[in-house]
């Protein structure tokens, strides 16, 4: 048995495209609570934001400052990386 596939109107993809963008919500688990594939729901957003382009609101001041230190975060976190890479050759070296 074939199963039928399921059609949605326009109107019912934008507004669930929009409750995904304005509240941030995440795909996946959205996807599972109504049903669809996540890829489609991924393309439902995707379709969302091409015809909204630059109507997103900006971030409130909580949000900048999360992304300010997430900024700092990962700048040392390559810091890091960069440095055990060289201790690692410096030692290596040393070992031959």
């Amino acid at each position: 048995m074939a199963r039928q596939r399921r059609s949605f109107t326009p109107e019912y993809k934008e507004q669930i495209a929009r409750m995904i963008v304005q509240e941030s919500r995440a795909i996946p688990s959205t996807a599972r609570e109504i049903g669809v594939n996540e890829q489609t729901l991924r393309n439902w957003v995707n379709a969302y934001r091409q015809a909204h382009i630059g109507e997103e609101p900006p971030l409130t001041i909580s949000e900048r400052a999360r992304l300010r230190e997430l900024e700092k975060e990962n700048r040392e976190l390559k810091l890091e990386r960069e440095f055990l890479g060289k201790a690692a050759a410096f030692f290596a070296s040393e070992y031959r």
